[in-house]
């Protein structure tokens, strides 16, 4: 009998490893999993994951249904700074998973996350309008703050720069394609270069618009459609050189018998 209980007892190799596996960080969703054992209702919590982006890694909480907010890695000191903020903001706790909502790696990837769910319920309402008016900027292209205003049904583009400060969604509401009136980035939201990197990404070529704006185009047309757009704009960019004809207001391109592209909807008189 005491010689089968020898045989039974753990070698010292086995009692090591088991002291070890004490010692091991808990998994990531160790708290999501515990409340799942315990048949907490998903309802009463977010969950959020960390991805990778072309800006660094992102925070992303989100409900059964919806994303509830994002906020760039480096905006925040820890994962528990992001889960505070979270809370202030929604009164609901966020607890880290390791599976995102669907649909959300692609909104990331592609730079299309027009059509992801995105809760904003929260929100005032003319701060829903502005930052839905911003999901809607095309990947790749900008937008002025007076646009997003017109778009938002609101006289004051100073209250969209302050709405795109407080952006709670940050790079799903692309508010880095938002500039000022002037054409100068409108990046109220970011960190300095962030908005830079997050437009380099895209494609939008920031000297060029900087080029335009400094000889006064606001628009540019084509002498073959006359149809003007936003310099940013799909179909502005296809206008070859020699029939590209710029406009400083939408009044000009008027008077000189263009419209405006039913696209990227500029002004029109």
């Amino acid at each position: 009998m005491s010689s089968r209980s020898e045989d039974m007892a753990p070698s010292e190799q086995d009692v090591e490893n088991a002291l070890a596996d004490l010692t091991s960080p808990a998994p990531a969703d160790f708290a999501l999993r515990v409340l799942q054992r315990v048949n907490i209702s998903t309802e009463r919590y977010d969950t959020y994951v960390r991805l990778d982006t072309g800006a660094g890694g992102l925070y992303v909480a989100f409900s059964p249904r919806a994303v509830t907010g994002a906020m760039l890695e480096s905006m925040v000191v820890s994962p528990a700074m992001f889960e505070e903020l979270h809370w202030a903001r929604t009164r609901r706790t966020a607890i880290c998973a390791t599976t995102p909502l669907p649909g959300l790696r692609t909104a990331l990837r592609t730079g299309r996350a027009k059509n992801l769910p995105i809760d904003l319920a929260r929100l005032p309402a003319e701060d829903r309008a502005v930052l839905q008016a911003v999901r809607c900027i095309p990947k790749g292209q900008l937008r002025p703050a007076g646009w997003v205003a017109r778009e938002a049904c609101l006289s004051d583009a100073d209250r969209v720069v302050h709405v795109l400060a407080h952006n709670p969604v940050m790079l799903l509401i692309p508010c880095h394609r938002v500039t000022h009136d002037d054409g100068t980035p409108c990046d109220a939201a970011y960190l300095p270069g962030t908005g830079r990197a997050l437009r380099a990404a895209e494609g939008i070529d920031m000297e060029r618009f900087a080029e335009l704006s400094r000889e006064g185009a606001v628009y540019l047309g084509s002498d073959t459609t006359h149809i003007y757009c936003h310099p940013t704009c799909a179909h502005a960019r296809r206008i070859t050189p020699p029939h590209r004809k710029p406009f400083r207001s939408a009044r000009e391109a008027s008077r000189a018998g263009y419209r405006a592209c039913r696209s990227c909807r500029p002004l029109s008189v």
